[in-house]
């Protein structure tokens, strides 16, 4: 099996802690959770915006670590206000993946999250022949 890549940007994506934006081993790749925090450093306001930019991050750092299009086999989404915001977070979720080929998501409430974010997603991917 070959050794494992760690993939860190300086220009990528905020980082809020200390970690790689990626782990590569062969043709998987394991995204760290993206926070919601655009190129400008700022969380945009409301589920949906904050959604679609963790959603944007996660692509780019696919895109950056030579995954883009690969397939996106598992998902994890952590959201501090579960009751008000899991409808509206599916329907961005929904929009911005491939029809008929939803991965494997878990969701999960949580009390916190760094930066006062609503909102934390990962990707576990792997490339396709």
């Amino acid at each position: 099996m070959p050794d494992a890549i760690y993939h860190v940007f300086q220009d990528g994506p905020a980082m809020v802690a200390p970690y790689s934006h990626a782990v590569q081993s062969g043709d998987w790749l394991f995204l760290t959770g993206q926070m919601p925090i655009g190129p400008d450093g700022l969380v945009p306001e409301g589920i949906e915006a904050q959604t679609r930019t963790c959603i944007e991050n996660l692509r780019e750092v696919m895109e950056r670590c030579g995954f883009a299009g690969a397939e996106i086999l598992q998902v994890r989404v952590f959201l501090t206000r579960f009751d008000a915001h899991y409808e509206r977070m599916n329907a961005v979720y929904q929009s911005m993946l491939p029809a008929g080929r939803m991965p494997a998501r878990t969701c999960v409430g949580v009390t916190a999250l760094a930066r006062g974010c609503d909102v934390e997603i990962d990707f576990v991917v792997r490339k396709t022949s």
